[in-house]
């Protein structure tokens, strides 16, 4: 279990010139911070400028900490940020257990025992060797969110991931990812337009302008 906490200290983020935003807060293990705004906000450029991978366009400053080291002098592969996006992004020619192996560092010892507990505790338990081809969209989330997990972030970035979800699938996956993340002990932030996500998140809500 981690016990990371995410810092933005001061960061601002601007484009030709013009103030998108400007965040400072503190998240602890296992909490979720919410960002919400209309779309031009800046509220996904926040979390590509948390992971590294904000577009040279914009211009950006403040500082990013995870457990009080600043990652953002570090490449985009050596923060140890996990996403979870609006797609799962499953590699479509890899077997599931070959698309969670990905995700696991290299020294573990025993992939297929951690991909086999990490599937059981998802509710889906005997899939390694399906296709990602057949799954149903809310079987793909659990897959994305649990290659997430194997990952061992030490911070964790939502973007709009229960968007594409239909009502009953988007309140099933709220409750599963929000309590995996709290029984991770991982600080994350969510960006949604959806309210409903920021009330089951149950943390800090900040609201962006346009």
């Amino acid at each position: 279990m981690s016990e990371s906490k995410l810092e933005l200290d001061k960061v601002s983020i601007a484009l030709n010139g013009k103030q998108l935003l400007t965040v400072d807060s503190s998240v602890g293990p296992g909490e979720v911070l919410t960002i919400m705004g209309p779309s031009g906000s800046g509220k996904s450029s926040l979390l590509a400028y948390i992971a590294g991978f904000l577009a040279p366009v914009f211009e950006a400053s403040g500082g990013v900490f995870v457990n009080g080291d600043d990652i953002t002098t570090l490449p985009a592969e050596r923060r140890r940020v996990g996403l979870l996006f609006q797609d799962p992004l499953l590699f479509p020619h890899l077997s599931i257990a070959g698309n969670l192996r990905f995700a696991i560092d290299d020294r573990s010892a025993d992939k297929a025992s951690l991909i086999r507990q990490g599937l059981d505790e998802v509710g889906l338990g005997g899939f390694e060797e399906r296709d990602p081809g057949t799954l149903s969209g809310g079987q793909e989330s659990r897959i994305a969110l649990l290659r997430l997990l194997l990952s061992s972030p030490n911070a964790v970035l939502l973007d709009e991931p229960f968007s594409k979800l239909d009502s009953q699938l988007r309140a099933e996956m709220r409750t599963l990812v929000f309590s995996k993340l709290r029984a991770s002990g991982l600080p994350s932030i969510l960006v949604t337009h959806d309210q409903a996500d920021a009330d089951s998140a149950g943390g800090e809500i900040i609201t962006l302008e346009q």
